[in-house]
Formats: structure tokens, sequence, C-alpha cells
């Protein structure tokens, strides 16, 4: 594998968007960052709200393997999607988990970014529904895999012309409170 190969994995429970978060980050780095990326979904019975998880590999070089096995980068935004797909962080990885409802961490050597998530997309951004949006807006921050303004482009891309501000609003909340999170 190429050292220019970045995996992300976003996982939480199922009908919380993470599918479409990782697309949207795949599309930002092959469509507007000109790398190759590639994404895939776990999401059978776990459409229903078990685990899920939507990977998104993106490297500078052609991909060989399509899924992530030393991810760089977790987003858990339940507890039980943290149970389950932490122990493919690598060392020196990030782990950003919704504090309000991830509460048990995994031992390991790597960043810890907390921050209320959902409750960011419902009490900042006005609705619960966009809290992919915001984990994206994190994610994007705390990697660099992609740049700001080209991830935005990818999201206001995928959505309708009437929903525009409002993921506009959630992706920028949750890019800087990712930021201030880690500070703090």
């Amino acid at each position: 594998m190429s050292s220019s190969r970045y995996e992300l994995r976003f996982s939480g429970a199922g009908g919380q968007g993470l599918i479409l978060a990782g697309i949207i980050m795949g599309e930002a780095a092959a469509i507007f960052e000109g790398k190759q990326a590639v994404q895939s979904q776990s999401y059978g019975p776990e459409a229903r709200g078990g685990a899920s998880k939507s990977e998104v590999v993106i490297s500078d070089e052609p991909i060989d393997f399509p899924k992530a096995t030393c991810v760089d980068a977790l987003l858990a935004l339940t507890q039980e999607a943290c149970d389950k797909y932490s122990k493919d962080l690598k060392e020196g990885g990030i782990l950003l988990v919704d504090s309000d409802l991830v509460k048990n961490l995994p031992e390991g050597n790597f960043t810890v970014v907390r921050f209320p998530i959902i409750n960011t997309a419902k009490n900042d951004v006005g609705r619960t529904i966009v809290a992919n949006i915001v984990a994206l807006g994190a994610m994007v921050a705390l990697t660099g895999i992609v740049s700001r303004e080209n991830a935005e482009k990818a999201v206001l891309s995928r959505v309708p012309e009437a929903f525009v501000e409002l993921n506009r609003k959630a992706f920028q909340m949750g890019y800087t409170k990712a930021l201030e999170a880690r500070c703090g």
C-alpha cells in the first residue's frame, strides 16, 4: 500500500447519513482535488439502527484495495460503533466521537476529539438531520486530507437549492467546533 494512502471511517447507527458523508468525502477528494478515492459501506441489517460504517480511502496513487484496514481517522457517533470499529484505528490516528453518546473510549495512542455532534446539529444549526454534515465538516478540519473549500463544494453539489444554506452552516459549524474541541 502506498504511503500516500489515507483511510477514513464514518461510523454510527443506520439512518444517520454516514454513507452519504463518506460519499461526499470521496467526491471532494476525487472530483474537486484530483486524488484517487474509493468509498465502501456496510449497512445491511444495520440500516435499521445497528452499527453501520462508510469507509473512504484517498490516495495520490492508484488504490489497489478498497477497504480500510488501518484507519487514519475514525468518526464514531454511537458507543456501539466506537466499540466495534475502533480496533482498526492506527497508532497516531484521530478518533472523533459524539461526546454525548460515546462515553467509554478505547485504549490506544491516538488523538481523541470530543464534541456533541448531534446536539450541535440540533441546537446550533437547527436540524438534527444534518448531523452527518456537521461530522463531515469536523473530519475535514481534523484530517486536512481535502481542503475546506473543496469539501464544501462537494457538500453543496449534493443538496437541493432549498437546503444549501442549512448544509453550508452545518459543514462550517462542524469544521469550527472540531478545531475548538481539538485545541480545548
